[in-house]
């Protein structure tokens, strides 16, 4: 992995780390289908207008449209508009926490579906990793009972294999398509779609959409959060084996727990820094090379 792409995860765990608290308290403000249409079709246009002045086609080709649609679908349908209902009942920090056991499902699909081989030293990352959010998790696990917040972290693990599935099938089919256009469509398409049941579903009171704060903080949200860091995430797959991509911004819940904790107020237990510093080993344990060294290698 060059410095180059470990640089694009460093600032891509960051944005999306510092994201999750941010769209939590934006859901006592917005409601939730008319927030999330919102933040894609702002992120979309705002994408637009710099595929525009970059003098690159925005309009994609007639073969690319059923492709496009789809992969818009499960981006947005079954990961950006099931989370943001599910994370109306369960705290940010968490949120991110279920919603990050997909590289355990990306490594599944991964195998299967684009030959990316499980190795030994994958293996023993996706095992700390796992290990880490179990950590995490473990309160969670002795208190189980039916009730709105179960739901939800059902809906969010839920979510974690809708982005799999959804990485997988734009690494197999968008590889070497411009990031930015995929980007664009997939946004204004799944924002679209979801605008339309948003308008029949929920009440439209415009003084929340025109207060200053408000709309600032769904610029950053849409724009940063989604549109930028959606284009820097579809260009790290290309470039990196999916997993390794994967598991490397496995970081990212610990951020937001840890930017839960201070600006939230959510709990920050030794369960979540242990299991941070085993998120953190699976990442080191996938990512770097280990060279094996035979005896030429060693000088006398």
């Amino acid at each position: 992995m060059n410095m180059k792409t470990v640089g694009a995860i460093a600032v891509l765990c960051l944005i999306w780390g510092s994201l999750w608290g941010l769209v939590k308290f934006s859901l006592q403000i917005f409601p939730p289908f008319l927030f999330i249409a919102a933040r894609l079709i702002l992120a979309g246009l705002t994408l637009l207008v710099v595929q525009r002045m970059l003098g690159k086609s925005i309009l994609p080709a007639r073969e690319d449209w059923n492709k496009l649609i789809i992969s818009s679908l499960m981006l947005c349908v079954g990961f950006y508009a099931a989370q943001t209902f599910a994370m109306q009942f369960v705290d940010s920090g968490l949120s991110a926490v279920l919603v990050f056991t997909m590289p355990i499902f990306i490594a599944v699909l991964a195998h299967y579906i684009l030959n990316e081989h499980l190795s030994r030293q994958k293996i023993l990352g996706l095992v700390f990793g796992a290990l880490g959010l179990i950590s995490i998790l473990w309160p969670q696990l002795h208190h189980i009972h039916m009730n709105l917040a179960l739901l939800g972290q059902g809906m969010l693990i839920g979510v974690g294999f809708m982005w799999a599935l959804t990485t997988v099938y734009m690494k197999k089919h968008f590889a070497s398509y411009d990031k930015l256009k995929l980007t664009i469509w997939q946004m204004l398409l799944g924002g679209g779609l979801i605008l339309i049941g948003a308008l029949i579903l929920e009440p439209v009171h415009l003084n929340v959409w025109t207060t200053p704060f408000n709309v600032s903080i769904l610029f950053y949200i849409s724009v940063i959060g989604t549109g930028a860091s959606f284009v820097m995430w579809n260009w790290i797959v290309s470039q990196v084996d999916t997993f390794v991509a994967s598991i490397s911004i496995m970081s990212i819940p610990v951020l937001s727990l840890i930017f839960g904790y201070v600006f939230w107020h959510e709990p920050l237990t030794v369960n979540i820094l242990i299991g941070a510093v085993l998120i953190l080993s699976g990442i080191v344990c996938s990512s770097v090379k280990i060279r094996s060294f035979k005896t030429s290698d060693v000088i006398s």
